[in-house]
């Protein structure tokens, strides 16, 4: 009996759930929450100013400040690797060099190519001749 009275009242709660959320009633309780007199809004206002005011400034930072460092570390970063090239050109060739018995030691052979270069091999700048040793 009281799950068939409960069923039969179901939609008229529902009902009258919709109509009490009515544009109207709404609106009216927007209005009241969105009162600018209200000390809570008036903090938030000043939150959302304050970050809008700080965003601008990182903003402005980013572009002006961060853009033409990044420019001047790059035209410093080409310059310092062209000095490093001029200096290599005068260097004699490296089958000239000498091989110290501490450099390019090998206990076993890599597991790619010939097993005697390492991954991050370089021909313009690693050189190692196994009978070259002193």
């Amino acid at each position: 009996m009281l799950q068939r009275s409960l069923l039969r009242a179901t939609p008229r709660l529902t009902a009258q759930l919709r109509a009490a959320n009515t544009p109207v009633f709404r609106s009216a309780l927007q209005r009241r929450l969105a009162s600018t007199e209200n000390a809570f809004v008036k903090e938030r206002q000043a939150v959302k100013e304050h970050a809008a005011a700080t965003t601008e400034l990182w903003r402005k930072i980013s572009i002006y400040a961060v853009v033409p460092c990044l420019i001047l570390a790059a035209v410093n970063a080409y310059n310092l690797w062209n000095e490093h090239w001029e200096h290599w050109s005068h260097m004699p060739p490296l089958e000239e060099r000498v091989e110290y018995p501490y450099q390019n030691i090998r206990t076993k052979n890599f597991p790619w190519g010939d097993g005697d270069k390492t991954l991050f091999w370089n021909d313009t700048v690693n050189y190692h001749n196994k009978d070259k040793t002193t």
